[in-house]
């Protein structure tokens, strides 16, 4: 097992426009409560992993709240990521993902769980393909 920093760069956020919108249109989606991933497998050159992080302002009308929970959602897959770069199979793709956040409250500052689940299916989901 390879040790990772646990560091969100530039390079590992989801910033494009054209990528984003590519992750939308053709990614796949799935819900852990209460996050809702987009993702989408690439055969690039490099083998990236990039993800972006989101909150609705639907439900969450201050900016300060929202940024609060994007805050805590990247964090969360800060700490977590190394799930998905240690993946044999992870390693070979470039990978777009992005996190909304669904839910209607404030979440507790902890998101760990959630986000470890998703990355899982991810996981999964790259084996399948």
């Amino acid at each position: 097992m390879t040790q990772h920093l646990y560091t969100y760069g530039k390079k590992e956020k989801l910033k494009s426009r054209k990528k984003i919108d590519q992750l939308f249109q053709e990614g796949k989606t799935f819900s852990v409560f209460p996050l809702k991933v987009w993702y989408l497998f690439s055969a690039e050159e490099n083998s990236t992993v990039q993800a972006g992080v989101g909150a609705s302002k639907r439900f969450f009308k201050k900016a300060v709240d929202r940024n609060r929970i994007k805050r805590i959602l990247r964090e969360a897959y800060r700490h977590q990521k190394n799930i998905l770069l240690d993946d044999s199979n992870c390693k070979t793709k470039a990978i777009n993902i992005f996190f909304l956040y669904t839910g209607k409250e404030l979440p507790s500052s902890n998101l760990y769980a959630e986000m470890q689940k998703a990355l899982q299916k991810i996981i999964a989901a790259n084996e399948t393909a």
